[in-house]
């Protein structure tokens, strides 16, 4: 079974359906009082950090490579995704906030999600899994893609992945470089993307092997729609005079210029 299977598609696509289906979920999103208090914390975040450096925490093999004693004494901003929380029992690290939007992720991680102090941002669809807090906000994602929301306090675009979410994030709080570690952009797992399909025992395609694992669902990743959406984000931080770099150790992503993780720490501790 690929991905088209797996979707009911109708021959005939009806554009006022469409709209009005996207209309109407946004509406009754933001009649939801999570939806209001969400936008009120996240109008405090605006610009927050505005001039500052971040590390965004992908969650790929090489983020094992991660100095994360360095990365914790620099006192840099880092933003982990999805279950970043797996790393936690073998490092004395914890991100400053956590970014989450894939219903599968969710899902299986709400028991961390509903018992962190972290700060979560979590997609809209989490409502009903996720307890609302002080330290939980929600956003709304669009299926549009090929858009890059600069204020997230409307919709965002998933552009194929948590990291491109994360990067919509990172420039409403304001900071002015990110650094991208952990992005290996390249899976072990193949097959049609965006499929759902369900894990083997161990998960090779991520830092912990307990990721997916034991028969968990999870989707297998659009690389291409992600290097598109990538270079739409490259290109929006640069005409605003900022920048994306690339430190993570090896891994096959090209879009963004490398840089030495090391580098990037001691220039953002001057």
């Amino acid at each position: 079974m690929n991905y088209q299977s797996q979707q009911k598609i109708p021959d005939k696509l009806n554009l006022y359906r469409i709209a009005i289906g996207f209309i109407k979920n946004r509406i009754k999103w933001d009649l939801r009082r999570e939806s209001r208090l969400s936008k009120i914390g996240l109008d405090k975040l605006h610009n927050k950090y505005e001039g500052k450096r971040v590390v965004l925490l992908c969650n790929g093999p090489s983020l094992n490579e991660v100095n994360f004693d360095l990365l914790r004494e620099s006192g840099t901003f880092c933003i982990g995704l999805n279950k970043i929380n797996l790393l936690f029992d073998r490092v004395n690290f914890r991100p400053d906030l956590i970014v989450s939007v894939n219903r599968h992720v969710i899902k299986q991680n709400k028991s961390f999600f509903n018992s962190t102090s972290i700060p979560l941002i979590l997609d809209s669809h989490a409502v009903n899994e996720i307890e609302r807090r002080d330290n939980v906000n929600f956003i709304h994602s669009l299926p549009f893609q090929l858009k890059f929301a600069r204020d997230i306090t409307g919709s965002v675009c998933q552009g194929y992945t948590v990291t491109y979410v994360a990067l919509q994030v990172a420039y409403y709080l304001g900071f002015t470089e990110v650094a991208l570690v952990g992005c290996d952009h390249n899976f072990v797992t193949k097959g049609s993307p965006n499929e759902t399909i369900v894990s083997g025992e161990k998960d090779h395609n991520h830092f912990s092997d307990k990721y997916f694992s034991g028969g968990a669902e999870w989707q297998l990743p659009d690389l291409l729609g992600s290097e598109i959406h990538y270079k739409i984000a490259r290109e929006v931080f640069e005409v605003s005079n900022r920048k994306i770099v690339n430190c993570t150790e090896g891994g096959k992503l090209e879009v963004f210029e490398r840089k030495k993780f090391n580098d990037f720490i001691h220039d953002a501790s001057k």
